[in-house]
C-alpha cells in the first residue's frame, strides 16, 4: 500500500506511534514533518555486519537516521528482532550486544544520543519459571550473561527493553491452556503467587519478566511490550469476535493505568499489527497473516474503541485512496465437473498463494471442495497482480466478472501495489508499509 495512504490512516485515527520491522529511505521519508513517533527496526540478518565494523553502523546511522529522521520524531532504533529466540539456536547470541553498543556509538557520534536510543524487542521465551509463577522468573541459564550485560547497557542509556507477550499463542499451543486467562474479563482461573491473584497471562507473563530484571540487579529498567494482539482467521480461537474481546479488555486496561501486580502505573504497548500480512511465514501457525486489526487493503475488521471506554460500535478509520486492480475473480471453471487434477491444482495455488482464510475456523473453511479450489485460483491470481497466465491451473480455472464472494468468505481483489519502488519483484520488500515491513503502532 501507499504509504502516503498509511500515513493519513494513522493520523485519522489518532495514532501517535509507530514501530517498523526495517527502515527503507522511501517510507521513512513518508513520516518526516508529522507528528507519529517512529521507532526504526534493524533486521537480525545484519546484527553481524554491525557488531564486526563500527563504520557500518555509522553508515546504517546516515542513511536512516540523519538523511531521514528528525530528532523529535524518532526516538529509538529496535536492533534486532527477537533475536534470542530459542529456535535460533544463538544464532545471534554473539553479535546483538555489539551490534547495539556500535549503533548508539554512531547514533551519539552523529548528535543523536541524547534522544534517540537504541532498544532491542525479545521474544517471551528469553525468561521462564519453572513452577509457572512469576516471582520464580529468571532469564534462560544460557543467556544470562548476555541479558545481564544488555539490560544495564540499556538502563545506563535510559532506553528500555522491549518484550512481545502472546496470550493467543498461549492458549494456541496448550489445548490444557484455560481460556478465559488469555483475556482480560477477571472471570475464570486464577493463579495465586503468594498473596497476588493473576487472572491473566499478560500480567503473569509481563511480571515474570519484572521479577529476572530484579534477579539479575536491574529492577527498575523501563518496560514496554514490542507487540500484543490477536489475529482474526487460521485457528478456532483466531476469530473477529475472539480479537474484539482481547482487545477491548486490554484497551480497558490500558486506559485504567494500573499496570501489573509487580509494575503498577502507565504501560506502554504496540499493537501487532495494523494490516494483514499475505506474505508472512505461516511456520509458526496460518494465524500468522491474520494479526492486523485492519484488512489488507486497511478495512477495520470489528470494532475497537482505542479510548479503553468500552464502545461496542466504535470502528476504526478506514484507509482512503486505496486503488485496486480491475473488479474480476479467478474461480474453478463451471464446465470443469468432477475435473481430473483438482487436487494437484488447489495444492500449487495454496503453496504459492495464502489459502490460511481455508483453515477450520476460519471464514472461509465452509466451503465445499470446488469453492475452496475458486478460493485459492482467485487468491494465487491476485498475489500475481492478476495476470492471465496465473488463472489458468491446466484449463480448470477461468476469469468472471461478477465478484465471487461467498458470505463472509472474502474472495479479494489485489490492490495496486507500491511495493515496486523498492525490492524489484510484485509485493517484495514492501507491499506497502504493511506486509514485510509489518507495521505496527501504540497509544
Amino acid at each position: 500500500m501507499d504509504p502516503n495512504i498509511v500515513v493519513q490512516m494513522l493520523k485519522d485515527n489518532g495514532f501517535k506511534r509507530i514501530k517498523l520491522f526495517e527502515s527503507d529511505s522511501y517510507t521513512v521519508s513518508k513520516f518526516a514533518g508529522t507528528d507519529i513517533e517512529v521507532m526504526l527496526g534493524i533486521p537480525n540478518d545484519q546484527l553481524h555486519d554491525l557488531a564486526k565494523d563500527y563504520d557500518n553502523a555509522k553508515d546504517w546511522v546516515k542513511e536512516n537516521v540523519s538523511d531521514h529522521m528528525s530528532s523529535e520524531q524518532d526516538k529509538y532504533v529496535a536492533v534486532g528482532n527477537e533475536p534470542f529466540l530459542a529456535s535460533y539456536y544463538d544464532r545471534y547470541v554473539n553479535d546483538l550486544f555489539p551490534a547495539m553498543q556500535n549503533v548508539q556509538k554512531a547514533l551519539n557520534a552523529a548528535g543523536f544520543g541524547n534522544v534517540i536510543k537504541v532498544t532491542v524487542p525479545f521474544n517471551a521465551d528469553v525468561y521462564e519459571s519453572h513452577s509457572d509463577k512469576p516471582s520464580d522468573g529468571q532469564f534462560r541459564s544460557s543467556l544470562k550473561g548476555q541479558m545481564t550485560s544488555i539490560a544495564k547497557f540499556l538502563r545506563q542509556n535510559k532506553a528500555p527493553i522491549l518484550v512481545n507477550i502472546y496470550p493467543f499463542l498461549s492458549l494456541y499451543q496448550s489445548s490444557n491452556f484455560p481460556a478465559s486467562f488469555a483475556f482480560f474479563s477477571n472471570d475464570g482461573r486464577k493463579v495465586y503467587d503468594g498473596n497476588i491473584a493473576y487472572s491473566n497471562v499478560f500480567d503473569a507473563n509481563y511480571d515474570t519478566l519484572v521479577t529476572a530484571l530484579k534477579k539479575i540487579g536491574v529492577p527498575d529498567l523501563k518496560i514496554m511490550v514490542g507487540e500484543v494482539g490477536w489475529p482474526t482467521a487460521g485457528h478456532k480461537y483466531a476469530t473477529p469476535d475472539y480479537a474484539q474481546k482481547f482487545y477491548a479488555g486490554l484497551m480497558k486496561r490500558l486506559a485504567a493505568n494500573k499496570g501489573t501486580p509487580l509494575r503498577p502505573g502507565k504501560l506502554d504497548v504496540y499493537l501487532f499489527a495494523l494490516m494483514d500480512e499475505d506474505q508472512k511465514s505461516i511456520a509458526p501457525g496460518p494465524f500468522e497473516r491474520h494479526w492486523g486489526i485492519f484488512t489488507y487493503d486497511g478495512k477495520p475488521k470489528y470494532p475497537l474503541d482505542l479510548s479503553g471506554g468500552g464502545n461496542q460500535n466504535e470502528m476504526l478509520v478506514a484507509a482512503k485512496g486505496v486503488q485496486y486492480l480491475p473488479a474480476q475473480w479467478c474461480v474453478l471453471n463451471p464446465d470443469a465437473t468432477n475435473p481430473v487434477g483438482l487436487d494437484d491444482a488447489l495444492g500449487y495455488a495454496c503453496a504459492y498463494g495464502d489459502c490460511t482464510s481455508l483453515k477450520p475456523g476460519s471464514p472461509c473453511a465452509s466451503l465445499d471442495k470446488n469453492w475452496q479450489a475458486s478460493y485459492a485460483f482467485n487468491n494465487y491470481y491476485q498475489i500475481n497482480d492478476q495476470d492471465v497466465s496465473a488463472c489458468d491451473f491446466n484449463g480448470l480455472a477461468t476469469v468472471v466478472k461478477t465478484n465471487a464472494t461467498r458470505g463472509n468468505c472474502l474472495f479479494p481483489i489485489q490492490i495496486v501495489s507500491d511495493g515496486g519502488r523498492i525490492g524489484g519483484s510484485r509485493g517484495g520488500f514492501m507491499a506497502g508499509v504493511l506486509v514485510l515491513l509489518a507495521l505496527w503502532f501504540t497509544l
